[in-house]
This record gives structure tokens, sequence and C-alpha cells, in this order.
């Protein structure tokens, strides 16, 4: 199974805030946070790792190198580019993708390591096209709501709050068809994961809903002693 992160957004937010390192490099619990994921995905078996950063910053891009001329990220493979928008970083992420089943994060996603494990030997067991991280944790500014059944297949992604207690946690377990969805948003114009999520169940694909404990981002400052204090507990 390969795993990849997006970690090409600008993190303005967190700039404007006072953080000066890029969002990859911000550490919690001790450790950055795309060093983390690579280290938890090795935890699980990580065939191989890709990840994309933007240009806009090469501090990351620099991190990285350094890990692997050290030996130390051998698995990883790094796309350096800039994006319009998430769902861009995910198809330049594509190519690399192809031939097996794949997990697809953000570089900032906090999870508890037992719950992610337990997430993916699901999705290993499982039939579905596809198995979404959900949370009933909302702390986001514009979540995207998950329907489901009552057997947890997606039936909706929403704007607004339809009655479901769950939002996206930001991961994303496919298969190889939904790369085929992807390479159609794009074609077609679409720019937001969001979207594309839509799409996959437009194509008839089979999501699954995998509940979390919890899930956070790191969107603010503020939300780096959220993430700490959650690892904590």
């Amino acid at each position: 199974m390969k795993f990849a992160i997006i970690a090409a957004g600008e993190g303005s937010r967190l700039q404007q805030e006072g953080v000066a390192l890029p969002k990859p490099l911000v550490h919690v619990g001790g450790e950055a946070l795309i060093d983390r994921l690579f280290r938890i995905f090795r935890g699980v078996h990580a065939e191989q790792i890709v990840v994309i950063v933007n240009t806009l910053n090469p501090l990351t891009e620099e991190h990285v190198r350094k890990l692997q001329q050290q030996g130390l990220a051998d698995d990883v493979q790094m796309v350096v580019k800039s994006t319009p928008s998430s769902m861009h970083s995910f198809f330049e992420l594509s190519p690399y993708l192809d031939g097996a089943p794949f997990c697809l994060t953000t570089v900032d996603t906090i999870f508890r390591e037992k719950d992610f494990a337990d997430y993916i030997h699901a999705f290993e067991t499982s039939q579905a096209d596809g198995l979404m991280a959900v949370t009933d944790y909302i702390d986001d500014e514009k979540p995207l709501y998950v329907q489901t059944d009552e057997n947890l297949r997606i039936t909706a992604f929403c704007d607004t709050d339809p009655g479901t207690p769950y939002i996206s946690g930001g991961m994303y377990c496919l298969r190889q068809n939904a790369l085929d969805v992807l390479r159609s948003c794009i074609a077609n114009g679409q720019s937001r994961m969001r979207n594309y999520q839509r799409a996959l169940i437009a194509a008839g694909l089979h999501l699954q809903a995998y509940p979390f404990s919890k899930v956070l981002d790191i969107d603010h400052a503020s939300d780096i002693a959220k993430a700490e204090a959650f690892l904590q507990s």
C-alpha cells in the first residue's frame, strides 16, 4: 500500500499569526508534522511514500532532501510544485499512486496512531472502493459534513449540516478507480477536494465512513497547543 502527503499549502494563516516555520515543519509532540507522518506510515508497512511540497518556501524541500541524503527517507518520493488547490496537488501525486491502493492525507492532520493503524487495517480487509476518515469532533471553519446510511456507507458530502454527526477527517484510503475520477475532475475544471469526493459518489464508487475518536488540523497557531494536548491525553 502506498501513502501520499499533500504538503503544498502556503500556510499563510500560521505565518500571519507569528509561526515562522512552514506548516510541514511545525513541531507537535516533539517532531515535525511531516516527519511524524513518515514515521507513522512506516509503522503500517508503507510500500512507498510520496509527498508534494510547494516552491514558495524551500525549507520543507531542503528538509526532505537532507533526510534523503542521510539515508533516512529512501522510501520517499518528493514532488516540488506550487498548485492552486489540494485537488491539483493530489493530481500531481497521482502518477506515483498507480498500481496499488493508497492513503492520502494533508500534512497537518492530527490523530491517534492506534486509530490510524486500525483504519489502515480496516481498509486492507474491506471490499469498498474507498474508506474515508470521519470524526464527530468539529473545530473547522468550513467543515465538510459526511452523510451515511445505517451501515456507514457514504451517501453525500454536504457543505451545511444535514443532521449527521460526522465531518470529513481529511484522510482518504482509495483504490485505483478513484484515480480515474480524479483525472476526469481535473479535465472538467474541478478544483476542490470536496467536489472530487462528490464526484466519487456520482461515479458509483462504494465509499464507507470510518469514524476516528478525534481528528484535528493545524490551521491556526492556537491549534498547535490543541494538538499537543490531544496527543498527550
